[in-house]
């Protein structure tokens, strides 16, 4: 991904974004990596991949959907059951509440927005994946980074801002500000789920907070 450019420096010094490290981590050896691919090999890899146990539960490998060349990467926590059924993320009530926020800051997520989660299998009960299966996905994740190269990161949920950020922190405590991801430092905002809105409508009002955040960037980073 390579050195940052002189507009995304300037954004993120002008944002005062702290620079994560990848994972979070700054104490033990590197995992291992997947070897650059394109997205052929990527989405077999995933298609295929039995490192954790969600593989011998799942109906379907949900590896993402959207713009190859996304400027705005969206990631979420792990496929629900219909996601599981459909081989889509955020598909159902969620899903189309996905696609109203985005389209209330101008976007689609057929153009310009790519959408993942940080694991490709559906976990059983939709409960939250393990700290062992996110790390057994991350090469996954960190590959799709790669190929898409995108100017920001929507991590939306707990489990996808924690694991993105490299903290425990609750997300009232992430979300509203910004972060920065991996070694070329991308800028990443966390806001709350969809579903989670779909629970807690009063919600909504942080969410367009960080949905507007998001905007003046993607605007600026363009100007």
């Amino acid at each position: 991904m390579g050195v940052l450019d002189s507009r995304r420096r300037r954004l993120l010094d002008e944002m005062g974004v702290p620079v994560w490290r990848l994972r979070g981590q700054s104490q033990g050896p590197p995992a291992a990596r997947e070897p650059a691919m394109d997205w052929a090999a990527l989405l077999a890899g995933i298609g295929d991949c039995d490192r954790c146990p969600l593989h011998a539960t799942r109906q379907r490998a949900v590896p993402g959907v959207g713009d190859h060349d996304a400027r705005l990467l969206i990631i979420g926590e792990a496929p629900g059951a219909e996601e599981d059924r459909r081989g889509e993320p955020f598909v159902g009530r969620a899903g189309k509440l996905l696609d109203a926020m985005l389209a209330a800051i101008g976007l689609d997520r057929q153009q310009g927005v790519y959408i993942t989660n940080v694991v490709k299998s559906h976990p059983p009960q939709n409960r939250d994946p393990s700290a062992g299966e996110i790390a057994a996905c991350r090469p996954w994740l960190e590959a799709q980074v790669a190929l898409i190269r995108p100017a920001v990161i929507l991590a939306v949920g707990r489990v996808a801002a924690q694991s993105l950020t490299g903290t425990n922190a609750r997300m009232g405590a992430l979300r509203g500000r910004w972060h920065a991801y991996g070694e070329s430092a991308i800028p990443l905002i966390a806001t709350y789920h969809p579903a989670y809105l779909l629970r807690k409508p009063p919600a909504k009002a942080k969410v367009w907070e960080d949905l507007l955040l998001l905007k003046r960037f993607l605007r600026e980073a363009a100007g």
